[in-house]
């Protein structure tokens, strides 16, 4: 900590995940006094989540792919002079008098301490990730069906897997590295279903040329899926889901371009689970409660608009990673090494090394190319809405239906999420509105041609906080 409690921080990092990491380390040796905040008790993130000490595991590192390079920022973390504080979860950022900030956070596991805990800083570097995009179907509220991440983070932190026969579905890379994992731990994957094809990525040839680890990538998870016998369906989407007290099969459906199922074309696959996903939304509702402009990126999500050295438009707020549009963890890496040594240029003037920024720049745009042809692939079509029955749940948390949403459209002229929210509360449940926004989004304009509006969310909370401590009349600094 700095030396008394009134004294600030340089720079607080929000997100101890490979942008967060390498953001911290960074400002920390060059000479900032930083401090790094993350809701989970270890550092790495989604990508490099491992178990934890308890669980014994001997060999962490058997679940990822480039470990080496997480181990040395971890490395690097343990051997400096940066203050942690995990189990931390920053709800607000608020800006003081001058240049100065406050980091707002509730400690415990899931928050649960009701600890409201206030960190003052001079600049603040969010590096906060993504989360999965879901589009609902008919049966996607069965016990067995997860996020395709969960399924992973399943594995990862807890070595357990959602079932024992599981289908990998919905679109992205991402499905290709879960099925892999999956199968590796002893899982039955009967099929990999991806909405697109994984021709779409010839059109980029350059992108592809640019970047030949992620060829290299494909290839380790197409070697891995072909030895165990996993077969994958291009072109295809999992279109309901069966079974009484849990998954007992899918149907899976060839879709045309448009993404609309083609008739005559389901058969069922028996599985006990499903693991879905169709990409990942930069998380970036602390940086738009402070009015960080937004663009709109190639697959129609919202990540922050940022300049050549991650600064947002708000000044003393950098951000790297996932929050600047989903590339990866090494672009992560990269970004947030970048917004490090900006932040120590601009709060103690230390030299900025040409060379080492300009191959950074040079890296991070190379790419930053390759994850907007990989977005540009997989992007989701409107007309997925058909996979929808009128009675198919697409608001899980306060079990708002496809019908209600559509009448709200239709006969009350609701256009956007929020005006469906204030008829149906579709949206208003724990998640906020994470985990079905897009689809209520996509269905109110769905009276038009089903695209998602453009809507970054702006929330004055970023994670559930207990009114207790809202209702604080003094924040403990920690």
């Amino acid at each position: 900590m700095p030396d008394s409690a009134s004294e600030p921080f340089d720079l607080t990092v929000v997100g101890a995940g490979c942008a967060g990491l390498a953001g911290a380390v960074t400002a920390s040796e060059l000479g900032l006094r930083v401090c790094l905040m993350d809701g989970s008790g270890q550092v790495g993130g989604q990508f490099f989540r491992h178990p934890a000490p308890a669980l014994g595991a001997r060999r962490p590192q058997a679940l990822h792919h480039d470990w080496s390079a997480f181990a040395t920022l971890r490395q690097r973390l343990e051997t400096g002079d940066t203050h942690r504080l995990l189990r931390h979860h920053v709800w607000t950022v608020t800006r003081e008098s001058g240049e100065l900030w406050t980091v707002h956070a509730v400690a415990g596991a899931d928050g649960d301490e009701e600890r409201p805990v206030r960190v003052r800083t001079r600049a603040v570097l969010l590096a906060t990730g993504a989360h999965e995009r879901q589009l609902p179907f008919p049966g996607w509220t069965l016990p067995g069906v997860v996020a395709a991440g969960g399924a992973q983070a399943m594995l990862k932190s807890a070595l357990v897997l959602p079932g024992r026969r599981i289908v990998v579905a919905g679109s992205g890379p991402l499905l290709l590295a879960v099925a892999s994992s999956l199968a590796a731990a002893g899982a039955r994957v009967p099929a990999v279903v991806e909405a697109t094809g994984y021709l779409r990525y010839a059109r980029h040839a350059r992108a592809l040329a640019a970047n030949p680890h992620k060829l290299l990538e494909a290839a380790t998870h197409g070697a891995s899926l072909l030895r165990h016998r996993v077969r994958p369906h291009t072109r295809s989407a999992v279109t309901a889901v069966h079974g009484t007290d849990r998954v007992e099969a899918v149907t899976v459906s060839r879709i045309d371009e448009e993404w609309r199922p083609v008739p005559g074309t389901g058969r069922r696959i028996m599985c006990d689970a499903l693991a879905v996903g169709h990409g990942l939304v930069p998380q970036i509702e602390l940086a738009t409660a402070l009015g960080c402009a937004t663009r709109r990126t190639t697959d129609g999500t919202h990540a922050l608009a940022l300049d050549g050295l991650q600064s947002t438009s708000v000044p003393g707020v950098w951000a790297a990673g996932e929050t600047g549009g989903v590339g990866g963890w090494q672009l992560a890496c990269v970004e947030g090494e970048l917004a490090g040594r900006a932040a120590a240029f601009r709060l103690r003037g230390t030299p900025m090394d040409a060379a080492r920024v300009r191959e950074l720049r040079r890296r991070r745009d190379r790419m930053r190319a390759f994850a907007d042809a990989m977005a540009v692939a997989h992007t989701p079509h409107p007309g997925w809405i058909d996979w929808l029955g009128d009675d198919t749940e697409v608001c899980r948390c306060e079990e708002v239906t496809a019908r209600r949403i559509r009448e709200a459209a239709a006969d009350l002229g609701a256009r956007d999420a929020r005006t469906v929210k204030l008829l149906t509360r579709a949206g208003m449940g724990w998640c906020q509105g994470r985990m079905c926004g897009a689809a209520v989004a996509c269905l109110a304009a769905g009276a038009g041609d089903g695209d998602i509006p453009p809507s970054p969310e702006r929330r004055p909370l970023a994670v559930p906080v207990p009114l207790g401590v809202l209702g604080s009349p003094a924040e403990a600094d920690d």
